[in-house]
């Protein structure tokens, strides 16, 4: 009986853990930028680069740097946009005016975080 309950309660903290992964962080977008993701070969001989764009994304406690996965011909999102947004794995996934973005994340660095001096 005892391990029955202690699967159960296992059980439900798992469930509460990957509950919480899902839950929507806000944010907002700061800039925009477009940058090499590769390229796109016409030939044996000629080849153009591909660009992508990567977005800065502010919240209250991380600044993440995300990446198209591929190049396509997406709208570019305007800068003050306010998102709600989850996190899995390396992946970003948002909402903008009905429609779906997948990006990867590809930096995040800490806000408010003083580095401490040396006396």
């Amino acid at each position: 009986m005892k391990r029955i309950a202690l699967a159960m309660a296992g059980a439900l903290l798992c469930s509460l853990a990957c509950w919480a992964a899902e839950t929507p962080q806000s944010g907002t977008i700061l800039s925009e930028k477009s940058v090499d993701c590769g390229v796109k070969n016409k030939g044996k001989k000629s080849s153009t680069p591909v660009l992508c764009q990567q977005y800065v994304i502010h919240t209250e406690t991380t600044e993440y740097q995300v990446r198209q996965q591929k190049a396509s011909s997406e709208a570019i999102i305007p800068a003050n946009t306010a998102i709600e947004f989850t996190i899995d794995k390396d992946k970003m996934k948002f909402k903008v005016n009905g429609k779906k973005y997948d990006f990867l994340i590809v930096g995040t660095s800490a806000i408010g975080a003083e580095p401490s001096k040396p006396q």
